[in-house]
């Protein structure tokens, strides 16, 4: 690979799960207009997270990252926002209370518009017409005119992401985060059994420490009312990453400031390929998800095209085996990169590698699955003496039904109740409040 990079040699390259645009010079029009935009994140704090990532790799904090499968313009309201922020939030007091841990608290938000698709048509009654490709392209209405990919979309995620992001900070040094508030924690949709009655109680304590630190200060303790809270997205479209990125004053090298942390996707992390042409010259923290197809021999060149320099927190390995194929695949993999002497951040993705379809043709996963690819993925960690830094979660505020199973009880008949995703299956408040629990449980056996 050419040690000669700019922020557009990605073209030169094969470019997977790009998009066909009707009308270049919109197109055109559409990305000089996004590149002379203020920028959505700084750099100042891109490079606190990177900090904050190698830190995790190293067992000093924990990553919780989560949000939805693809954002819809549609949903860009105060009302869905803080629903989904609010249960991040409580999912991370719950996993630092029950590790004794700092959590990086990332959302898959303010960005998420855009997804990769198996393939680049649709048919419908004999109607062809392009995929739905995310908002960030086109619209999931099946007609020629939703589906046409619009340029002037990118100007309008871009806007909606940056109105998300804005509202974000408004209220997260407004207090919302702030763990005194007894409506911040709504635990009914969890039901009454011995589990949940767990649960219920773990936040009694909670509640009691904290009342006790406030005791011992003598003040309410300022910490719990506010918190840091960064984005994330795949960076899918990159004609649109491209247009985001910029050289900051005071500091060298370019930056992508749609996000604080981009990723490549599983589809898209060919070695020679266009994505990882742009990510590896981009100064962000970034993520790469790897799949049960990864071999060690190739994740030791994709380390060392990305990360040359082996710098901490720049490189998040967020693993989507599969609970069925985890503990056999994973291992190899964190053995070659032991012996390599790599510095790598490891996340758990348990969403991606345990999808599977209904017989009614309904795309699901079972909370079970979940469960298990986190639970062996911490135990093929601590065999290898290793760290697993993180968790990935696609998961919503809302109390749709989309996943089965978890404590509320969700069967494939329950999914047509309130299934909203256009995309991918997300748990919903209840099953990820849960999810935490159990996190947290686990986290708690390794507590050093």
């Amino acid at each position: 690979m050419s040690t000669e990079w700019t922020p557009s040699s990605w073209k030169s390259k094969p470019a997977k799960q790009q998009v066909d645009y009707d009308d270049p010079a919109e197109l055109a029009d559409a990305l000089v207009r996004l590149s002379r935009l203020p920028p959505i994140v700084t750099s100042w704090e891109v490079e606190k997270l990177k900090k904050q990532l190698a830190e995790a790799g190293r067992g000093e904090r924990f990553l919780l990252q989560g949000g939805d499968c693809s954002e819809r313009f549609a949903d860009c309201r105060s009302d869905l926002i803080d629903a989904k922020l609010k249960v991040l939030l409580m999912m991370s007091a719950v996993l630092v209370y029950g590790s004794g841990k700092p959590v990086i608290r990332i959302g898959r938000i303010a960005g998420q518009y855009a997804k990769p698709r198996s393939e680049p048509t649709e048919t419908i009654d004999g109607v062809s017409l392009p995929v739905y490709r995310g908002d960030l392209v086109n619209r999931v209405e099946f007609n020629a005119a939703a589906r046409r990919p619009n340029p002037n979309n990118l100007i309008e995620a871009y806007s909606r992401s940056a109105m998300t992001i804005n509202f974000i900070r408004s209220l997260l040094t407004g207090g919302f985060a702030d763990i005194h508030h007894p409506e911040v924690w709504d635990l009914s949709g969890l039901g009454s059994n011995a589990q949940t009655d767990e649960y219920h109680a773990l936040v009694s304590q909670m509640r009691a420490s904290v009342r006790f630190l406030d005791a011992t200060l003598g003040r309410p303790l300022e910490d719990l009312a506010t918190t840091e809270f960064y984005t994330s997205h795949e960076g899918l479209h990159l004609d649109y990453e491209q247009a985001c990125s910029e050289r900051p004053p005071l500091r060298t090298g370019w930056y992508d400031l749609s996000t604080h942390l981009p990723w490549i996707g599983e589809r898209t992390r060919d070695i020679d390929g266009a994505h990882v042409e742009f990510f590896r010259g981009i100064r962000n923290p970034i993520g790469v998800k790897v799949g049960p197809t990864m071999d060690p021999a190739e994740l030791i060149e994709l380390i060392r095209v990305l990360n040359p320099e082996n710098e901490p927190g720049r490189l998040t390995l967020i693993v989507r085996m599969g609970a069925k194929k985890v503990a056999d695949k994973l291992p190899a993999l964190i053995d070659r990169v032991q012996r390599e002497g790599r510095v790598v951040t490891w996340v758990s993705d348990p969403m991606h590698g345990n999808t599977y379809k209904t017989v009614s043709g309904t795309k699901t996963r079972h909370f079970d699955d979940i469960l298990g690819e986190v639970t062996q993925s911490f135990a093929v960690h601590a065999d290898a003496g290793s760290v697993l830094g993180g968790v990935h979660f696609e998961m919503t505020g809302q109390n749709v039904t989309e996943v089965v199973g978890g404590s509320c009880g969700l069967t494939e008949a329950d999914l047509a109740t309130a299934y909203e995703s256009d995309v991918d299956p997300r748990m919903n408040y209840a099953q990820s409040l849960e999810l935490a629990f159990l996190v947290a449980r686990e986290l708690g056996k390794r507590r050093r």
